[in-house]
């Protein structure tokens, strides 16, 4: 069993910035790809980054030159770091992961962008 634990949301101000950190937990014979995605109300799931075990990133358009998606691979821990936030990035922000050959999802961990 594998549990992905995100941690990092909360409320930030307008061109403030975040650090949403996942972690993979349980017993873990290999991890490719690992992803954010994010849910405002009323939207549809939309992809946020995604990672590569080499470390090869990919970025929805809307968060391109603003977040930075990284990992750890000897803590099974993928990063997204969050610059210059706006009210349109709140959501709640979802981990994703290719987990011994099958997927996970995280729990959810929500980031409010507002004054």
């Amino acid at each position: 069993q594998v549990q992905l634990v995100e941690s990092g949301g909360g409320l930030v101000q307008p061109g403030g910035s975040l650090k949403l950190s996942c972690a993979a937990i349980g017993t873990i014979f290999s991890i490719d790809t690992m992803a954010w995605y994010r849910q405002a109300p009323g939207k549809q799931r939309e992809l946020v980054a995604a990672i590569t075990s080499g470390g090869s990133t990919n970025y929805g358009d809307s968060v391109k030159g603003r977040f930075t998606c990284s990992r750890d691979n000897s803590k099974n821990t993928v990063y997204l770091q969050m610059n210059s936030l706006e009210p349109e990035d709140t959501a709640v922000y979802y981990c994703w992961a290719t987990v011994n050959g099958g997927y996970s999802w995280g729990q959810g961990t929500q980031v409010t962008v507002s004054s």
